[in-house]
């Protein structure tokens, strides 16, 4: 393959994965606490020829923990973090976490995401309340019903987003326990009766897309332009052959 067929054909392969990153975004924009995908580039030395080109590709995506909008719903179960932090629920399988503080109140008393994962207070023990008490959350987590202490929720950090995954329904758990270790979020504050929107912009993913479309369309202009250059020299070798 020439040099700009497959310089070409790298840059389609990138842009294809920065559609699927778009295409998510964009899906989840309604999604309630959900964090957008980005894209790191990088270039690397090609094989062929004498090693001086270079392509591009995408070396790997990286999850954006900016602020979405806080929004009021009137609703004392639905709570948002203002600065850096997650809740922390139980999940089938260990602690899972996440920005979206839609809860509910199970039969059985606990606080829970609407999959009907616990939410965790201090320590990890699931938060539990009365039905038909009155639910008043402090900015530091503290909750209280009717007047009585019934614990903190628990609200972790992380240091980066090395270590962390998107699992679904707009969860993250720790893929590295050494790269990530939860720790008491302390730029946090818990905002009763709002809830976070999703930090994915409609206009600036529109924009992103129609741009990632038009630069798809170029590359596959260059991959054209670069087999019709193949294919003249070939003509032209076979001429001069005769």
């Amino acid at each position: 393959m020439d040099p700009l067929t497959a310089i070409a054909a790298s840059g389609l392969r990138a842009r294809m994965e920065s559609l699927d990153l778009l295409a998510n975004n964009v899906a989840n924009a309604s999604t309630g606490g959900y964090k957008a995908d980005r894209e790191f580039y990088g270039l690397y030395a090609a094989a062929e020829g004498d090693g001086s080109s270079t392509m591009p590709l995408i070396e790997r995506p990286w999850i954006d923990l900016s602020q979405g909008m806080i929004h009021p719903t009137g609703n004392p179960l639905d709570l948002a973090i203002s600065g850096r932090g997650f809740f922390a629920v139980n999940g089938p399988n260990g602690p899972l976490y996440t920005r979206n503080g839609s809860f509910r109140l199970a039969p059985d008393g606990r606080l829970t995401t609407p999959e009907g994962y616990a939410v965790r207070g201090a320590g990890g023990a699931p938060v539990v309340l009365q039905s038909g008490g009155s639910v008043d959350i402090s900015p530091d987590g503290a909750i209280r019903q009717n007047g009585a202490d019934a614990g903190r929720l628990e609200i972790v950090d992380f240091a980066g987003t090395e270590g962390i995954a998107k699992q679904g329904n707009n969860y993250f758990r720790v893929t590295d326990a050494a790269a990530a270790r939860p720790a008491a979020a302390s730029k946090a504050t818990v905002e009763q009766e709002r809830l976070e929107a999703s930090n994915t912009g409609n206009a600036e993913a529109a924009v992103r897309l129609v741009s990632v479309m038009r630069q798809f369309e170029m590359l596959q202009r260059a991959v054209a332009l670069g087999g019709e250059m193949n294919r003249a020299a070939i003509e032209q070798v076979a001429k001069v052959g005769n």
